[in-house]
């Protein structure tokens, strides 16, 4: 008898499996010690013991007085020099409205907690800590909170300690969530109310490994609407030297798709001075709302939106927790947004509920209306496909601004705020000014980078850091490009979005967008599935849409058909020759990204010919797709 084949798991595993993919390969997910962690040390002996070195001018002001220091004194950079000029500013201004508690604060409210907070955690730390921070050497503290108030103070009282800020998602176990506070070796974690007992598990944890550490949790919210709320007059910047652009700054964790994620070290100039020709590219002014719905611990939520914003003085309004198309649509509909930034998965999730649900509603022409007075609308990773693009052209007004970037090297290609509609569709625009960007084979191939904002390191991984560069030292990102004239085209990961089939290289990209204007088609995927003939064959993993999206919708799509329906969009060789049509959605990371390492061989397994719900074409079906000739 045959042996019986594996069960395959159900698209509800692969859900969960893609919601733990933020450390999917990391030791910790399997409860083993990873090897440089296998002797985890309180934080105070893996802090540098000599005095560090801070160059200072010869003769300056500050070798012959005291240091200028207090409980209100903040530290000399222009990150809190910005915030302090807003804060004198009369009336004053909100900068942060939560929409999950409804709390609003002040840039004065702001500057008052960060202290208060700062005051906390400074007692909290120990000597050994605190002596270091003294000194200027390299302290890391994590946060632990979404979206929100408590996050900003955090993440701004991190900083006026003069400590690196690591975020961190809440939506984490304790054993993963331990594995970037010892990656940090973070000397402490800030945690808000709904985090507070995965801050707590993490501090035991790390405390039953070394009983020793001085490791502790700090909540929060203690030192929010702090009374009495201080006087502008009372904020004072620090007469020393300027804090070091170069240090230390941010620390935003890589997805860790294929190993233990990575520790992208930002520089501090990343706070300031990254953040203001991010805000100068899209003219981000005080009057700005920037509605907030990203994670706040990944590159989008923190480089493109929340520094940005608070150094230009305008509100952001954070929403955190699952995202809701229909909560959006709400708070579009009732004004008082500018801006919006939404990864692709967002972008066709609200598509689809406006078609869905709106566009049947009597009063739909003040959700266009809502969406119509939004300044602008950002979108990263790649170009949407076309068929999404032209819908949100028509609702708004204008286009999506699209970019494209990476985690260790902010964005390098940026659509104008103005002059947008040039742009050919499929293109993620211009190089970013003051980036340096060659393509590996001239006109096409991987993106090569050096930014002036990009990363200083990976986290206490020398050899990854001199890895990830070629060899006159720009960064290699993995992703492939074509250039034409000025615009850049994304065709997509070398790893994953160039297929290589029949001797032609593909990108996934290209197809998915062709496959995307079909009128039945809600999602894709494609992915490159290793074939003994062709190298690879092309596959597309399809979800269709429903009766709710048309009236008539497509109900068992055969390959045949698909092939038939891109004839005129694709050449032959282009054709997918495998299709699974998947229920529902495609299973999303936690950032709303399709992982396609995950579920490429998730859906396509070695044995995807043996499963009835996966159609393959062979040369045998060739004739059925030519087209009769004319006598």
């Amino acid at each position: 008898m045959p042996t019986p084949a594996k069960p395959h798991p159900s698209i509800g595993t692969i859900f969960r499996s893609i919601e733990r993919i933020a450390v999917n390969s990391s030791s910790t997910a399997t409860g083993d010690k990873r090897p440089e962690d296998a002797d985890l040390q309180p934080v105070t002996t893996l802090l540098p013991g000599s005095r560090a070195s801070i160059s200072i001018m010869e003769g300056d002001r500050t070798h012959y007085v005291p240091l200028h220091t207090g409980r209100n004194v903040f530290p000399c950079h222009s990150l809190f020099n910005r915030l302090i000029r807003f804060a004198h500013q009369s009336p004053p201004r909100l900068c942060v409205r939560d929409a999950n508690t409804g709390k609003e604060a002040t840039h004065l409210q702001l500057l008052t907690d960060v202290l208060a907070l700062r005051e906390r955690v400074w007692s909290t730390l120990s000597p050994k800590v605190q002596q270091a921070l003294d000194r200027r050497e390299e302290v890391y503290i994590a946060v632990l909170a979404p979206g929100g108030y408590e996050y900003t103070v955090a993440m701004l009282t991190v900083l006026a300690l003069g400590a690196a800020v690591v975020p961190m998602t809440v939506a984490l176990p304790p054993e993963e969530a331990l594995y970037f506070a010892t990656k940090s070796r973070s000397a402490a974690v800030l945690v808000s109310p709904s985090a507070l007992r995965l801050g707590l598990a993490v501090e035991k944890l790390i405390k039953d490994t070394n009983p020793h550490s001085s490791f502790s949790c700090i909540p929060i919210a203690p030192s929010t609407f702090t009374n009495p709320l201080l006087k502008p007059s009372d904020l004072i910047i620090s007469s020393d030297t300027y804090l070091d652009d170069s240090a230390p700054g941010v620390v935003i964790f890589t997805s860790g798709t294929t190993g233990p994620p990575k520790g992208a070290v930002m520089r501090r100039g990343y706070t300031f001075e990254g953040a203001l020709a991010v805000a100068d590219h899209y003219r981000v002014t005080q009057d700005d709302v920037l509605l907030h719905c990203l994670p706040v611990h990944h590159a989008t939520g923190l480089g493109i939106m929340f520094f940005p914003f608070l150094i230009s003085g305008a509100l952001i309004e954070y929403k955190s927790g699952s995202f809701s198309p229909e909560w959006t649509w709400e708070r579009w509909r009732k004004g008082g947004l500018t801006f919006f930034s939404g990864v692709p998965t967002i972008w066709m999730r609200m598509r689809r509920y406006f078609e869905q649900k709106l566009s049947k509603q009597a009063n739909v022409e003040e959700y266009v209306a809502g969406a119509r007075r939004l300044r602008a609308c950002l979108c990263g990773t790649s170009a949407l496909p076309k068929p999404i693009a032209d819908f949100w052209t028509e609702i708004l007004g204008r286009k999506i601004l699209l970019r494209y970037g990476a985690t260790e090297i902010g964005a390098v290609f940026k659509v104008p705020l103005h002059g947008a509609e040039a742009v050919p569709d499929g293109s993620v625009g211009t190089l970013f000014g003051g980036c340096d960007v060659r393509l590996s084979e001239g006109e096409e191939g991987e993106v090569l980078v050096k930014s002036p904002e990009m990363f200083s390191k990976y986290l206490f991984d020398p050899a990854a850091t001199k890895a990830a560069h070629t060899e006159d030292g720009y960064y290699r990102t993995g992703d492939i490009a074509r250039r034409e004239g000025e615009y850049y085209f994304i065709m997509g990961r070398a790893s994953v979005d160039i297929i290589k089939s029949g001797g032609y290289k593909l990108s996934a990209l290209d197809i998915e967008r062709e496959i995307m204007a079909l009128p039945y088609v809600a999602e894709v995927m494609v992915v490159g599935v290793p074939d003994e003939e062709f190298g690879e064959r092309v596959a597309g993993a399809v979800c269709l849409k429903d009766s709710r999206d048309m009236d008539e919708p497509v109900k068992d799509l055969t390959l045949q058909r698909l092939r038939q329906d891109l004839r005129a969009r694709l050449a032959g060789y282009k054709m997918p020759t495998i299709l699974r049509i998947i229920e529902g959605e495609l299973p999303k990371s936690g950032t709303g990204k399709v992982v396609k390492k995950v579920l490429g061989p998730q859906f396509f397994p070695t044995e995807y010919t043996t499963m009835a719900e996966v159609q393959v074409w062979s040369p045998k079906e060739a004739k059925k797709d030519m087209p009769k000739a004319k006598l």
